[in-house]
């Protein structure tokens, strides 16, 4: 059995991590069995992925290794196309990905003790995402 929803989840821009693992365990509490569970964020500035959810790690070393790989000062032809700020925001969400499947049984995702699904935001405005999730049982 195949079910879709979406989830709404505000974001305060720049690097903002949410765990997501709560919001999907509230949802997968009646499905019984085993199957695996599709997050997928819309938009090309945000992703989604699994790490650890801790202050650390969310808060200061993602941002310390997206300003290393693309750094929000440089010059990128998408802002001198658009005359926007967040031609960084792109390559960032590009590297991470839009979308992580999960595995889960009996209501619960099949995580490591330390892992966690999360959505990184990385335009630099805070912004309002619309994650599909997509149930397959």
């Amino acid at each position: 059995m195949t079910r879709q929803f979406h989830l709404d989840v505000e974001t305060t821009g720049d690097n903002d991590i949410q765990n997501l693992s709560p919001l999907l365990t509230e949802q997968l509490k009646a499905d019984r069995g085993v199957g695996v569970v599709n997050v997928f964020v819309r938009g090309s500035t945000a992703g989604v992925t699994t790490l650890e959810f801790e202050p650390g790690l969310v808060k200061h070393d993602v941002a310390k290794l997206m300003q290393r790989l693309a750094p929000d000062d440089a010059d990128y032809f998408h802002e001198a196309t658009w005359n926007d700020d967040n031609g960084h925001s792109h390559l960032r969400a590009s590297l991470v990905g839009p979308s992580v499947t999960v595995p889960f049984k009996d209501g619960k995702l099949l995580c490591g003790e330390y892992q966690q699904v999360v959505l990184c935001e990385f335009d630099t405005r805070p912004r309002k995402r619309v994650l599909i999730v997509t149930v397959m049982s």
